[in-house]
């Protein structure tokens, strides 16, 4: 008998963390690694904003706090969802956990009984489906594809809901793909909803700022106000701050729910640290200028990598609208056999073969759930991505 418990067998560990250690593995024993598996911006988090955690510092405030927020950070929450949503709450309907995975799992673990179903469209943040095992339920996975732009239609929607469906997991601009869903698209998605009143929707708003050209974000409880009273709105300061070690994550939702997510992380890791907690609050209420100049840095990426990929054979990469992902299909490379004698029959074959012939990390579209495709993040340096997306176009040229 295994002394791990089955619902531990149930979940894998990441693959993002996986490609990621496997590049710096090879970057210790001396080979020339770049890697493009991890979501984190490239910058260091703005100076006022390591400023206010000092000060924390200094200042004595490194005590315990209450679980799930100081006072002042629920407000500063609050304000946000005011100034940016439109979406009203107080207090009482705000919880800051450390990091939006911690936010997203307390919800689901505070409200996943055994069987219940969890809608999740494909592709998908590689740790929804797994919270979602772990704390009990059953993930279902609704499959888009790149004909749509890797985006859920309402009918997709309406086929995946069942009676046993709790939650809505919904996430724009998307990691991997960066789809954004316009005001009109996700209109179609919540009249949906509002004809399927058992279902709640936990809404995943951290690439907002990261949003491109035309594309206006929205938000699911924004767009339709006859959901407020069943949506969890979740966000964090990791990627527009630049505050991914930070480790602050938020949401608003009804109070009877953060109620219960404060009773599961005050059993699990209490408070989120103190010192954070004091710089959210000036990520969030102090200046906000540098947010349209680095997205508009991150388009400039987004623009190139698009190109360069789309000028490789058997690639065939959308245009997305947000976040700093790019999910290419690699459909007319499968069968193929790579220059250094790997024949590719999966996306991981080609993500492997890529990986030890040229030094790119990327992550293959099957952790994702829908292949074949692969993860390039484009949170690294212009001359980077230049290098990476030049050894990528060797590399398909290779493939015979």
């Amino acid at each position: 008998m295994s002394f791990l418990s089955a619902t531990l067998r149930r979940v894998k560990p990441s693959p993002t963390i996986a490609v990621t250690t496997r590049a710096a593995e090879l970057k210790a024993e001396g080979r020339d690694i770049i890697s493009l598996g991890a979501g984190e911006p490239d910058f260091d988090t703005p100076a006022h904003i390591r400023e206010a955690g000092i000060a924390a510092i200094e200042t004595g405030r490194t005590r315990y706090t209450p679980p799930d927020g100081i006072p002042e950070l629920k407000d500063a929450i609050a304000a946000k969802f005011k100034r940016d949503n439109g979406l009203d709450y107080d207090r009482s309907q705000i919880s800051v956990g450390s990091g939006g995975k911690q936010i997203l799992f307390n919800a689901l673990k505070a409200t996943l009984n055994a069987g219940d179903e969890v809608v999740i469209p494909a592709p998908f943040w590689t740790s929804y489906p797994d919270m979602v095992l772990l704390a009990g339920g059953e993930p279902v996975i609704a499959e888009t594809s790149v004909q749509t732009a890797y985006k859920l239609t309402a009918d997709q929607l309406e086929a995946a809901i069942t009676p046993r469906t709790n939650w809505f997991i919904f996430n724009s601009p998307s990691n991997p793909t960066g789809a954004g869903y316009s005001r009109a698209e996700l209109k179609e998605l919540t009249d949906v909803l509002m004809r399927h009143p058992q279902v709640w929707i936990l809404s995943d708003d951290m690439y907002e700022h990261l949003a491109f050209g035309d594309f206006k974000f929205c938000t699911p409880a924004e767009v339709e106000p006859g959901l407020y009273d069943r949506t969890l709105t979740t966000n964090g300061v990791s990627k527009a701050y630049a505050m991914t070690g930070w480790r602050i994550g938020y949401a608003g939702g009804p109070a009877e729910l953060i109620k219960a997510m404060r009773a599961v992380q005050s059993q699990t890791t209490s408070n989120p640290c103190s010192i954070s907690q004091w710089a959210a609050v000036e990520a969030l209420t102090g200046p906000q200028d540098f947010l349209a100049p680095n997205a508009r840095m991150f388009e400039a990426r987004r623009d190139m990598v698009v190109e360069a990929l789309n000028a490789c054979p058997g690639i065939a990469c959308p245009v997305p609208e947000g976040a700093f992902y790019v999910y290419p299909s690699i459909a007319d490379c499968i069968g193929k056999t790579s220059a250094g004698g790997t024949r590719i029959d999966t996306d991981e074959d080609f993500a492997t073969a890529l990986l030890n012939e040229t030094g790119v990390a990327v992550v293959h579209g099957a952790a994702f759930g829908t292949s074949p495709a692969f993860r390039v993040s484009y949170a690294a340096s212009e001359a980077d991505l230049r290098e990476a997306c030049t050894r990528i176009h060797t590399f398909c040229d290779g493939l015979g």
